[in-house]
């Protein structure tokens, strides 16, 4: 097994990532990016190329990279709960008074007083650490396989569709230990593909759509941690609430007289209600030491699965030809690069087209029916208003009418008064004759 090893290793002592036997890298390491440098604990078998073509390729299965067994895990959790109760138990204070408490009893006890709940919130805590502990060892098994020398550079330092038969043969002599992980998996299929279609555009396109399905599988792997991250507080603000109410539910002051009782009383409540704190100080404190690990290892996984992409950008993406590239670049690549992403634009511009179509048809509609509505509203007003003014107008000609009718009465009554007066007025004479001499009170002359 040929392994990589970077300039900085030389000469030191190491772990075969294989069969973790110990052997020593060659202290002339070069630097030269083109000589791959190798470490080997036995002598490479260079063969010829019919002896690489003789590799009998069956494939293997696929084991999950990220995601432990859960029965596993769940045992592993189990027993840590029992081994950390059973440790506990000789410490147990009981009914002992608090302060009375030696730190192995106040630890014993902040785990026995809500056994309930403490023991759920244990099981939860260990479990989720059994699930990332063998995470953690997936994730080693998957770094140690960055170590293999997956694409020698003595079997060309370009991969094409005459030697890349070879390259597919090597990979299926790795250590079956190591050639079940994510890189060698995604290599794999890569130079499957490419044997098959000689096209460095869909052997790109596969390796992108590869690294999000793993990049999927990563995130959905820590599902259950960060259930049991939320639920655990959550458990400890319960176990409070029951605590609470129970100290709550002790108050006794039936007996006011007896100031012993009511002591008694207060004392057995303020008990109460530190044990049942306790309940949330033991939820807050593992979800704390919980989260560290999870995000720590979230990370590293993240980490490793960006090297995996950049390997497969840099190196594997780089060596390939399909041969309709020489000397002007990879044409027929470029050209189906565009096809497809004209295409995919096109079908996505005609469902964008389709949708706003569908949407202003909706509101026509919308617009239709509120202004049928509203024509038929201001219609429903118009004949009202109508109707209304008529019959104001009737009313007020009909006053009107009565009005006229009463002045006329009124005037016909002083034409026949009048009349009456003229025909008295006609039998009588009166006489007209010449104005009294006006009397004078002094004269003149004397009196």
């Amino acid at each position: 097994m040929q392994l990589k090893a970077g300039p900085e290793l030389a000469g030191q002592l190491v772990h075969c990532p294989g069969c973790r036997a110990r052997m020593q890298i060659p202290s002339d390491v070069p630097a030269d990016a083109d000589s791959q440098p190798q470490a080997s604990n036995a002598p490479a078998s260079r063969g010829s190329v019919g002896a690489f073509r003789s590799v009998e390729r069956r494939g293997w299965k696929e084991t999950d990279p990220t995601n432990p067994r859960m029965l596993v895990s769940f045992g592993l959790g189990l027993a840590m709960v029992l081994i950390w109760f059973f440790l506990l138990l000789p410490f147990n204070p009981g009914s002992r008074p608090v302060d009375s408490y030696s730190p192995a009893q106040w630890l014993a006890a902040l785990f026995f007083k809500h056994l309930l709940v403490s023991s759920l919130n244990c099981t939860f805590f260990c479990w989720a650490m059994a699930i990332l502990y063998l995470k953690f060892k997936k994730l080693r098994h998957q770094k140690s396989a960055l170590l293999l020398d997956v694409l020698p550079v003595r079997l060309g330092k370009e991969i094409n569709v005459s030697n890349v038969a070879q390259f597919i043969d090597h990979v299926y002599r790795l250590p079956r230990k190591l050639r079940d992980s994510l890189m060698v998996n995604r290599i794999r299929k890569g130079l499957e593909l490419f044997e098959i279609r000689a096209n460095n555009a869909e052997v790109a396109k596969m390796m992108a759509n590869q690294s999000d399905i793993d990049s999927a599988r990563i995130g959905g792997s820590y599902t259950l941690p960060r259930a049991f991250l939320w639920a655990i507080p959550l458990l400890g603000f319960i176990g409070t609430v029951l605590g609470l109410s129970q100290a709550i539910g002790g108050m006794n002051f039936a007996n006011v007289e007896d100031v012993g009782k009511i002591v008694s009383s207060i004392n057995n409540v303020t008990s109460g209600l530190g044990t049942a704190f306790d309940a949330t100080l033991l939820g807050l404190v593992l979800a704390m030491i919980l989260n560290f690990p999870l995000n720590s290892l979230a990370k590293q996984e993240d980490d490793n699965l960006n090297e995996i992409d950049a390997f497969c950008n840099e190196v594997l993406m780089l060596r390939l030809n399909d041969g309709s590239g020489a000397g002007g670049g990879d044409t027929a690549a470029v050209a189906d690069a565009v096809v497809a992403a004209l295409a995919g634009g096109q079908a996505a511009f005609l469902s964008d087209l389709n949708e706003l179509s569908r949407g202003m048809n909706e509101y026509a509609t919308r617009l239709d029916g509120r202004m049928a509505a509203f024509q038929q509203s201001v219609t429903d007003e118009f004949v009202t208003k109508t109707r209304a003014m008529r019959e104001q107008s009737q009313e007020s000609i009909k006053e009107s009418m009565v009005e006229v009718s009463n002045y006329l009465a009124g005037l016909a009554s002083g034409i026949n008064s009048l009349n009456e007066v003229l025909k008295q007025l006609g039998t009588k004479q009166i006489v007209i004759g010449p104005p009294p001499p006006k009397r004078r009170w002094f004269r003149r002359g004397g009196a």
